[in-house]
């Protein structure tokens, strides 16, 4: 018997086009940023040859990161105009039961429950990456813009600040594209071979 299995719009094209956008600025970030926290190493030099050197690095890191902070202003205002104009739900905030299905999903895991947790439109573990993105985006964006302009910053901050920018920039931009590699494109696009980021559609099951 043939079964037409139903699709629901999930995220609309607005949304899909602000993906791609942070999407490509983030892959950008990171191919242009990690060598320059490695750049010893033979990839890293190989990557710094095929981009003009450590200049052309820098311009293509300094310009996604340029597009990564508009894209981010975008969000906060299109969230913004969501919960304060349309008065829409602030479905990305977590509740209890985030804290119940991740206590839940852990047993399962482990083989002490029978049963994954069945989770709203966004799972306790999206509310995690969305909020680590937020996280990330604000200690990227600060310390980015003292390693960018230091004597601005040292008008404001102590000195001190400029280097302690720097390690935190290159520790949080390791952590973040270990988490994008491991984390979401595992759990999402090749585990559950999720497309709604790409098509907007998401099925029934």
């Amino acid at each position: 018997m043939n079964t037409v299995t139903k699709a629901y719009l999930r995220f609309p094209i607005a949304r899909r086009i602000e993906h791609w956008v942070m999407m490509l600025s983030f892959t950008l970030l990171g191919l242009t940023g990690l060598p320059q926290r490695f750049p010893e190493a033979g990839i890293s030099q190989a990557i710094l040859g095929a981009l003009g050197g450590i200049q052309g690095v820098r311009t293509i890191h300094h310009t996604s990161a340029i597009v990564m902070m508009f894209g981010t202003a975008w969000h906060i205002l299109v969230m913004g105009y969501s919960v304060f104009v349309l008065r829409d739900k602030m479905s990305m905030l977590p509740t209890l039961q985030d804290a119940k299905d991740g206590l839940q999903a852990l047993l399962y895991n482990i083989g002490f429950a029978k049963t994954y947790p069945q989770m709203g439109r966004y799972t306790f573990e999206e509310k995690m990456e969305y909020w680590a993105f937020v996280w990330g985006a604000l200690v990227m964006g600060a310390t980015g813009f003292m390693m960018w302009n230091p004597i601005t910053a040292t008008k404001f901050l102590p000195g001190a600040f400029v280097p302690a920018a720097k390690a935190a920039h290159g520790n949080e931009a390791v952590l973040a594209v270990l988490a994008i590699i491991i984390w979401h494109m595992y759990g999402v696009h090749i585990k559950r071979l999720n497309k709604a980021m790409f098509n907007g559609m998401q099925t029934e099951a």
